[in-house]
């Protein structure tokens, strides 16, 4: 009888101990599906921007920027006909005109070319210092333009990080360039944006942006 006290104590204190560990087992976290595209606003509309993969290091730097907010109320500084219109400078968040185009994080990122990646229409590409002080041709940590023309900028190929493209929206760049601006390319009226990350399918992308991702 002791033995089978004994027996069944065991099997008892077995399964227990198999339950409690079950118990601190963590649940897997299922990474979320889709892609992680960039949507920015501003007042004349949105913008949704492609980020290809084959830029990793300004891919992954563009990210986690929006996800800080880091762009939130920053504007678009330099406005170019048949050019780009560029922003992303934290300085233009004050209301010191002199300093816009010359802000950004202490860092830079490697330049990334990639021959297939050129600067056409609605292609994004990483501001930088000129060759003089810039030899390596490193982009500059958060500042961005938006081609507007295949021909205008054909000549940065090459030479700037062709990083992102505008899926849908280019609108909103033609909307933007045509607005009043000073002897040094800069609005007289602020254009602020706001920037967020937004999951997609591959499906949803083709659907409702109608581009075919490029990686």
């Amino acid at each position: 009888m002791k033995k089978q006290l004994v027996f069944i104590l065991l099997s008892f204190l077995i399964i227990f101990s198999a339950c409690k560990k079950e118990e601190n087992i963590a649940p897997v976290e299922e990474t979320p599906a889709g892609e992680e595209i960039i949507e920015i606003t501003t007042s004349f509309g949105k913008m949704y921007m492609w980020l290809y993969k084959s830029t990793p290091k300004h891919r992954e730097n563009f990210l986690k920027l929006a996800k800080q907010s880091y762009y939130d109320s920053t504007t678009f500084h330099r406005i170019i006909r048949n050019f780009v219109i560029q922003g992303g400078d934290p300085n233009t968040k004050d209301t010191i005109k002199t300093n816009d185009g010359f802000g950004g994080p202490d860092y830079t990122i490697p330049i990334e070319l990639n021959d297939s990646l050129k600067h056409i229409r609605g292609a994004v590409g990483a501001a930088r210092d000129g060759d003089d002080v810039n030899p390596l041709k490193a982009s500059g940590g958060s500042q961005f333009y938006i081609s507007l023309s295949s021909t205008q900028t054909s000549h940065l190929n090459k030479n700037y990080t062709v990083f992102g493209f505008i899926m849908k929206g280019m609108e909103v760049t033609d909307k933007i360039v045509i607005q009043s601006k000073d002897a040094n390319d800069r609005p007289v009226k602020d254009i602020k944006m706001s920037v967020k990350v937004l999951r997609k399918t591959l499906e949803e992308i083709k659907t409702e942006y109608g581009y075919e991702p490029k990686f």
